[in-house]
């Protein structure tokens, strides 16, 4: 069956893209054939750490975001990894809109679980909630509590829209930090995580023993936490 996932937020700067080269690097490391597309135009993530699997894709264009769906109809056994730009959820709600493309998914067979990254901020709680009114109830969600942009919930929990959230079916799971100096080192560089773990050609991750097995235990409990949801 194919999979489509799209790697949300809605905010700049929650750590969307560090989920998409996440969930890249996972599908990579367990063998599991894909294709991504960027939709940031200035500084896109996947383009320039996974540019082999990754090309652009305009969340404006109706014809352009039809790549998208056509890639994941057209092989069945490969996953679909999109990593939206900030403020892109209205151009991408107008394409399920008018194109019908939660409908034509279902009828299709096709999963689309739409990511929502976090960090625990207010403005978090409050586009979850507008998400949540618009396709809580059609989407397959997953939250993304991601600890690199702040690990007390407290606002979330207290907003009761977790609850609402988990009453509509979506799953959540948590993203730890990695040490800054880590993620400064390695984008540096634009070193994969890969890159990071195996340090295969000189000055590609400049990362020393410890910093390296930090990684390895970090990608560990983010794979872990990606394999309960059943991406």
């Amino acid at each position: 069956m194919s999979q489509l996932h799209f790697i949300g937020g809605e905010k700049g700067g929650v750590g969307k893209s560090v989920v998409s080269r996440v969930l890249a690097q996972y599908f990579i490391d367990r063998g599991l054939p894909f294709i991504g597309f960027d939709t940031d135009r200035s500084h896109g993530a996947l383009m320039r750490f996974y540019g082999e699997y990754a090309s652009p894709v305009f969340i404006d264009s109706h014809d352009s975001l039809d790549r998208v769906f056509e890639a994941a109809a057209e092989n069945p056994a490969r996953r679909v990894l999109v990593d939206l730009a900030a403020q892109t959820q209205r151009s991408l709600g107008l394409w399920f809109d008018d194109s019908g493309v939660l409908d034509v998914a279902g009828d299709m067979g096709l999963t689309l679980t739409y990511w929502h990254v976090m960090d625990a901020g207010r403005d978090s709680v409050d586009l979850l909630r507008e998400l949540l009114d618009r396709f809580g109830h059609r989407l397959k969600l997953v939250l993304v509590l991601n600890e690199i942009r702040g690990d007390q919930f407290t606002l979330l929990a207290e907003s009761g829209q977790l609850e609402r959230a988990r009453s509509l079916g979506a799953q959540v799971v948590s993203l730890r930090k990695l040490p800054d100096t880590i993620m400064q080192k390695l984008d540096g560089v634009n070193a994969s995580f890969w890159a990071a773990v195996n340090h295969s050609e000189p000055g590609s991750a400049p990362l020393g023993v410890l910093d390296r097995q930090r990684v390895k235990v970090w990608l560990q409990r983010a794979y872990d936490e990606i394999e309960a949801v059943g991406a």
